[in-house]
Formats: structure tokens, C-alpha cells, sequence
């Protein structure tokens, strides 16, 4: 066992994933890259998960296991936060409790962010459905380019997406940036933004270094069935990105375009009259947005008929 301090701390909450979490933990025992610590943080659930990683936990002391406490907030941002806390890694990353793990991920990661100056290490992350056939492509043979605060924007319209599970962090970028605990949806899209608006840089590597299951029970499944808690919470994380960028004077046309015709979508909470509240337009400015909106039920149309007679 390494007797020096991890290098890279593996935050992993959970809840109630008894099926799955023995599986996603055993992906993380074969990384090539062994300097780490992973940090299980249990959200408080009802399930035999304690005893299915007992084991784990007594043959491999890397893993460590740890109840949510009362002053962070029930759910994955708050148990996520007390990993923060906890965390004695140069380098931070977020793993799911049922996801599989490359074995080369924290080794390309970690290579990257020592070879480059830059605060962050994204990758590819791709989606398998029921069991996984452990194919792994082992090639360092890949494609890299740069980021910063410059594409804040393809971040937000899922150009350039920043899953939680496919970013390795420097810890610096969380000194003053920390998950927003109410939020149950959007909370990592909020969060991610706000760093990048910052001065850093980081590189993104074009390898697939994080497999996601996607289940029934999983955090969007429960979005896309129209939870209404997750959809508040969408809209709650969309004025704050708002609000972080306004402050910091990196809003535009386009971002405030795309999150006009998003309130379309949520008409019947006003996103659109929250955005404008946020933004404090009256006048000019909120008559031309207004009429912009106005019009979207039309553009929408003739895009849908556009693309219909292309498919002709």
C-alpha cells in the first residue's frame, strides 16, 4: 500500500445502489494509476450497500466509507461537498455508484494535467445499457485541444458537454467554487460553468475513459419522467448561470438567445420573466427579447418543416 498521500481523491455518493456500486468499485481497484483514495459517501439510504463493499473496504484500504452529516444537505451536490472536505488529493474527480471506470483513466488524466498547464483534464464519456463487456481500448494514440473560459457557451448548450464523471479537477478550482446544495438536477452543469468562467484552462482528451449505465432509476430517468422538483431545479440552476456570467460580464447574443428559446419550454413557470427580472431589462431591450419570444412558436415550426423536407 502507498505510504504517501493519495494523489488523486475519487468522490463517489451514493444511494440505495446495492446492484450496481460492488461492480463500479471493482472497476476503480484495476486502474492502472494507483496513487488514489475514493471517498463513498452515503446519502442516507435504506439498502444492504454498507455490507455488499464491507469486503472492499476491509481488503482494500483506499476505499473509505462515510455517512452524509446533517449540515450538508440531502443529495448528490451535498454529499459531494463533504467529499470536498475530506478530500487530501492534488486532484479531484467524481465517479458514479453504478458506472464502470476505464482502467487508463486516472493514468491519462493525471499524465495530462502534469504535462500541461492547465487545471483540468476532460474526456469521453459513453453510455452502455444493461451489463458491460469490458472491451477496453488500451491506445494512448489520441486527439487533444484546449479550453477556456471562451467556451463557456458550448458548455451550457451541450456542445462540449461536462459530465461530472469525465472531468478530473485540480483541487484549486474548488477553493472558491462548491456544488449548490438545493439544486437536484443541473446541479454539476451550474457548477462546471461557473469554473470555466473563471480564468482557468484545461485540455480535453478525445479517448472514452467512462462508461455510464443508464437505468430506470437513474438521477435523469427520474428528470425525464417530469419530476417537477428536478424541472424547479433546472430552472433554479439556469437563472444562477445567469447571474454568475452577468456578474462577471461575459454575457452575449447567443447565450442570452439560447436561454430565451429554452423558456419556451417552461412557460408555465415564467422562466422567460425570471430571465428578464434577472437580467434587468425593461424598455428596448426587454421589448426586443419579448418579441423574439413571441415569435419562437413560428420559428419552431419552420424548423420542424425544414427539416422534414430534407429528409424528402
Amino acid at each position: 500500500m502507498n505510504k504517501f498521500p493519495p494523489q488523486v481523491t475519487i468522490i463517489m455518493a451514493t444511494y440505495n445502489r446495492v446492484s450496481f456500486i460492488r461492480e463500479s468499485l471493482e472497476s476503480i481497484k484495476n486502474q492502472v494509476f494507483t496513487n488514489w483514495e475514493c471517498l463513498i459517501i452515503d446519502d442516507g439510504g435504506t439498502d444492504k450497500t454498507a455490507e455488499v463493499i464491507a469486503p472492499v473496504l476491509e481488503q482494500d484500504k483506499r476505499f473509505q466509507f462515510f455517512k452524509r452529516p446533517d449540515n450538508y444537505l440531502k443529495g448528490l451536490p451535498g454529499c459531494r461537498n463533504y467529499g470536498l472536505d475530506l478530500a487530501k488529493g492534488d486532484y479531484i474527480i467524481f465517479f458514479d455508484d453504478d458506472d464502470i471506470v476505464h482502467p487508463q483513466n486516472l493514468e491519462l488524466s493525471v499524465l495530462e494535467l502534469s504535462r500541461n498547464a492547465v487545471s483540468f483534464c476532460r474526456y469521453i464519456r459513453a453510455v452502455f445499457y444493461d451489463t458491460f463487456d469490458y472491451k477496453f481500448d488500451y491506445s494512448k494514440d489520441y486527439n487533444s485541444f484546449f479550453i477556456d473560459k471562451r467556451d463557456v457557451f458550448s458548455l451550457l448548450n451541450q456542445d462540449l458537454p461536462f459530465n461530472s464523471c469525465a472531468v478530473l479537477w485540480k483541487k484549486e478550482c474548488f477553493v472558491e467554487n462548491r456544488y449548490t446544495e438545493y439544486l437536484l438536477h443541473a446541479e454539476e452543469w451550474e457548477l462546471y460553468s461557473r469554473i470555466l468562467s473563471t480564468d482557468i484552462t484545461g485540455i480535453s482528451i478525445e479517448k472514452t475513459l467512462f462508461f455510464a449505465r443508464k437505468h430506470s432509476n437513474s438521477m435523469t430517468g427520474q428528470y425525464f419522467r417530469l419530476d417537477p422538483i428536478r424541472t424547479q431545479s433546472n430552472i433554479d440552476a439556469i437563472l444562477l448561470v445567469i447571474k454568475n456570467l452577468k456578474e462577471k460580464q461575459q454575457l452575449n447574443y447567443s447565450i442570452i438567445r439560447y436561454f430565451v428559446a429554452m423558456s419556451y419550454g417552461y412557460s408555465e413557470y415564467d422562466l422567460f420573466g425570471q430571465l428578464m427580472k434577472q437580467l434587468e431589462y425593461t424598455g428596448f431591450d426587454y421589448f426586443k427579447w419579448r418579441s423574439f419570444y413571441f415569435v419562437l412558436p413560428l420559428r419552431f415550426r419552420i424548423t420542424k418543416l425544414k427539416k422534414r423536407i430534407i429528409k424528402k
